[in-house]
């Protein structure tokens, strides 16, 4: 009986923390998403979210240092497609991130939308706080094909 485990497609990329290079997270995760055969909205969502989660890794895990380099890693499998997001920062403490940021209180704030963002366009977003820095990990569910 052949193994029915599919390994995934791995498109993995290493860019310098600069903000203007958010252009190439964008570019392999609309190319993935075109891959994966992802309508319009849903690519939109995605690519929002890995250029929210590319902005937050340059800005607030690295504080805009070039010489530190930002990884993402975007696999495609038959069911989803997963996004890590990995840059070499501290952090950060989760529970103080604004909530909702819909709120009457938090509707004029400039900042500290992008973990809102991210999980109202994806299915999953977690995060994870390692000795090398942290991981911003989102998972997009991959419409069931019909079956013929």
């Amino acid at each position: 009986m052949p193994n029915r485990t599919t390994s995934p497609e791995i498109i993995s990329i290493r860019i310098p923390s600069r903000l203007e290079l958010l252009a190439l997270l964008d570019r392999i995760a609309q190319t993935v998403c075109e891959r994966a055969a992802l309508d319009e909205d849903t690519c939109s969502q995605v690519t929002m979210s890995v250029i929210e989660a590319g902005t937050n890794a340059i800005q607030h895990g690295h504080n805009r240092d070039a010489a530190k380099p930002v990884d993402a890693t975007f696999a495609l499998y038959p069911d989803r497609i997963e996004i890590n997001v990995h840059d070499q920062g501290p952090g950060f403490d989760l529970a103080s991130i604004n909530g909702d940021v819909t709120s009457a209180a938090h509707l004029l704030d400039a900042r500290g939308r992008g973990i809102y963002i991210m999980r109202a366009c994806m299915d999953t977003v977690d995060f994870e706080f390692t000795a090398t820095g942290t991981v911003c990990h989102l998972v997009k569910r991959r419409p069931v094909p019909a079956a013929h």
